[in-house]
């Protein structure tokens, strides 16, 4: 072995060189600031307070300009919550690398290695430095994250390895070469994707800012063209367009988007689910169908001998030792740990042999195989799927139909089997069958009951697994998993492809003795007709995690499959899975929320301003008072990334014909009692038209956040309340808005306390007419 560092040289070169990582280029406060200066928004600000300078009015002016400061302060700050909590997602996410310190083998973080440390590397894991190989056993590595060529390269002792790429098959030695920014390609190894595909859900909302914002410049020409008939005075009319685009068009969406997102993917990691695809989200939301993994997801993933049978004249603890030489060299998993830990049990002292060659296992050769000499004798020893260690083993008629039978009893129990070989020479043929290991991996106590409340959720299951089908069918029996129906891949090679349905799907329990590739086509296939989900933890699982709708790396998963997809379960079991359909179900349902309560509210601002804009030849809002609702209305709306929702039993969607009609029915009564408030006010009372104008402003803005208990769920606005953050953001920006009104700060004229009075009475007098309008429309939110 090479003697590799200690940790006192570790910490030294640490410190000379720094942490093997690649630090991030962060945007300094100045370019966020920049950004922000440069929105929609802070623009048609800056421009609404340059006019107001222009007609003299420089308190608006000074007003709106630090309005503008503090909307951006108040985003700044809202950003940076959500950018600390993604780079603690990404501590999250940090590689654990096989390290030769002090003599042994640990595991540390791959961000502590140095320059002349030893690490060991095995199939499915990504290259963490610039090294040079000491030691290859089949070895090859994928390099298309550096070159863009897809094949893997075979390499040998002495070739140059380089930070990025990763371990396609075999096992490797490396001595450390370089680190962190003195790497040759510079590549960090992963973390969470914020540039990422535009999802469904996004296209949307996006849609719905169109049309808004053609709304809204409909209504700027149309008053315009009325005003300039009527000789308003331009540089007055410019301002108040302005304010109404200001008020109508959606210009805070990127913000709160952001803020639904990422706050929901905070949400989603404190139940261990690392979301790497921000817009897999809306994805999650949708899925119908799970292909799910075996072990680690149904089962514990804690292996366990449960048996050994010998063969031959060998004995039990001859099974072990041979089994424990092999298990030795690969990489560390289940398997080998329980055969290590039995032969401890045995008290097996490893022989004293000389290693020619070693062949890891994989999903092809489904066996691992190493050649030793011991003894002045070459040995084969291999390890691996009982039928393909048989086929190169000299069996009897009675030894082969007894290993049979013992294969197939010990699957029905649900026991997994391995073979182990053994033949003198360095070649797999005419082998000794030494013996077959029975393996337990008990199923979790709570799988049973989360499939079944994944059905009741709309969700479809089936198990994806390479064992035989006796123990397929003896999991989807326990699971309830469609009465224990299972294809195997033999089956799928006879059936014609074209005539497979949703239905073949949802009447499968399991597919079995399933080959990488098989996995691939399924989930092509299943994509034809659901939303898949699909999940896998080793390196020949990458195409199908990549292929599915949302791909998920399970937590003990290798560091390539983590990388690419799109979730990473960080804690077993099949409930994460539960937790993270069920939570983007109800970040899907925040933006529900926030798109119907834009549209109403945009809805109603418009129209009012429009017919009485129209009628009477006048704004019923000053550009000020305009501004200061759209600023308003800002704080709940931000404050719905953090609202309590519920979620229907199906995956979401949105029917976007009638939620435009439920949002429409929303803005339709605003309108009707806007102007029914006018005509009390200018008609009956004869108010002022200053008195008016401050009368509306204290209308708008409570009633528009009255209206979102409303819009905030499907049962009755009383029964279920939104969360702390919405309910205190509406109340103070309401008393705001009151207190405003009753001094006459900021508005063209102040109200009297039965004025003020009677606009709340008002206010909540038609949110149980807003609350009626549910029962007209089908589209409704799913809480």
């Amino acid at each position: 072995m090479v003697p590799g560092l200690s940790s006192t040289q570790a910490q030294l070169l640490l410190q000379k060189n720094g942490r093997n990582e690649i630090p991030e280029k962060q945007p300094s406060l100045f370019q966020k600031v920049t950004k922000n200066l440069l929105s929609p928004i802070a623009l048609m600000l800056f421009l609404a307070s340059i006019l107001s300078f222009i007609l003299g009015k420089n308190f608006d002016g000074y007003f709106i300009l630090f309005l503008l400061i503090i909307n951006i302060a108040i985003t700044l700050w809202q950003e940076n919550k959500a950018d600390n909590a993604i780079k603690k997602l990404n501590q999250r996410l940090e590689q654990k690398i096989k390290v030769w310190r002090d003599q042994k083998w640990q595991y540390l973080n791959a961000r502590s290695l140095v320059v002349g440390d030893v690490i060991q590397l095995a199939s499915g894991e990504i290259i963490p430095a610039d090294g040079q190989i000491l030691e290859a056993h089949h070895l090859s590595v994928n390099e298309s994250a550096l070159t863009g060529e897809s094949l893997p390269k075979d390499k040998k002792e002495n070739d140059d390895l380089f930070s990025g790429a990763y371990i396609a098959s075999g096992v490797g030695l490396i001595k450390i070469t370089a680190t962190g920014v003195h790497t040759r390609f510079g590549q960090t190894l992963f973390s969470v994707d914020k540039v990422s595909k535009q999802s469904l859900l996004e296209k949307d909302i996006i849609n719905i800012s169109q049309f808004l914002t053609l709304l809204s410049l409909l209504a700027v020409v149309l008053l315009t063209t009325v005003f300039i008939i009527k000789k308003a005075s331009i540089l007055e009319l410019l301002t108040l367009d302005l304010s109404l685009i200001i008020a109508g068009v959606p210009v805070s969406l990127p913000t709160v988007m952001t803020l639904i997102i990422e706050f929901g993917v905070i949400n989603l990691s404190q139940k261990n689910v690392i979301v790497r695809r921000l817009s897999a989200l809306q994805d999650l939301a949708n899925v119908n169908f799970l292909l799910t993994d075996k072990t680690g997801t149904l089962t514990k993933n804690q292996i366990s001998i449960q048996d050994i049978y010998a063969y031959d004249g060998f004995t039990h603890n001859d099974v072990i030792a041979y089994a424990a030489i092999l298990a030795s060299f690969e990489s560390d998993n289940p398997i080998d740990m329980a055969i290590s830990e039995k032969a401890q049990e045995l008290h097996l002292n490893p022989p004293r042999f000389t290693k020619i060659d070693f062949i890891p296992a994989d999903s092809l050769r489904k066996r691992g195989t190493i050649i030793i000499n011991k003894n002045h004798r070459n040995l084969v020893i291999s390890i691996g799927a009982p039928q393909v260690i048989a086929s190169r083993c000299r069996l009897d008629q009675a030894t082969r139909e007894k290993f049979i039978r013992e294969i197939e009893t010990l699957a029905k129990d649900g026991y997994r089997t391995i073979a182990v070989a053994t033949v003198n020479g360095t070649e797999e043929k005419k082998m000794k069958m030494v013996g077959l290991i029975a393996l337990s991996d008990t199923l979790r106590p709570e799988a049973k009951s989360v499939i079944q409340f994944l059905k009741e959720n709309g969700v479809g299951v089936s198990l994806v697994t390479g064992d035989n089908s006796a123990i397929a069918k003896n999991v989807t029996q326990q699971l309830i998993l469609d009465e224990g129906s299972v294809i195997t891949k033999n089956t799928l090679e006879r059936i014609n492809w074209s005539s497979i349905d949703a239905q073949f799907f949802y009447h499968t329990g399991a597919f079995a003795e399933i080959l990488p590739e098989d996995k691939f086509k399924l989930i092509q296939k299943a994509k034809q007709f659901f939303v898949v989900a699909a999940n896998g933890d080793g390196i020949n699982d990458l195409p199908a995690v990549k292929a599915a709708n949302v791909g998920m790396a399970v937590n003990n998963a290798v560091t390539v499959l983590k990388s690419t997809a799109d979730i990473v379960l960080l804690s077993e079991g099949i409930s994460v899975i539960k937790d993270a359909i069920i939570e983007s179900r109800k970040i899907f349902e925040r933006i529900y929320i926030y798109s119907l309560y834009r549209i109403s509210e945009s809805f109603r601002l418009i129209i009012t301003i429009a017919i009485l804009g129209i009628i009477y030849g006048s704004y019923p809002l000053t550009a000020l008072q305009i501004i200061l609702i759209a600023l308003l209305n800002d704080i709940p709306i931000i404050s719905l990334a953090f609202d309590i929702v519920k979620t229907t039993n199906r995956p979401a969607k949105i029917n976007v014909k009638s939620r435009f009609v439920l949002s429409s029915l929303y803005g339709l009564v605003g309108v009707a009692n806007s102007l029914l408030l006018f005509f009390i006010a200018n008609k009956i009372w004869h108010l002022d038209w200053k008195i008016i104008q401050t009368l509306y402003f204290l209308k708008l803005t409570v009633s528009g956040h009255m209206l979102i208990y409303v819009a905030h769920t499907k049962q009755r606005w009383w029964q279920f309340f939104p969360s702390r953050e919405v309910v205190w953001s509406t109340v103070l920006t309401q008393i705001a808005a009151t207190i405003l009104a009753f001094t006459g700060f900021l508005m063209p004229s102040r109200l009297l306390l039965w004025q003020i009075a009677f606009v709340w009475i008002w206010a909540f007098f038609w949110m149980q007419i807003s609350e009626i309008t549910k029962s007209f429309s089908p589209a409704q939110s799913p809480n």
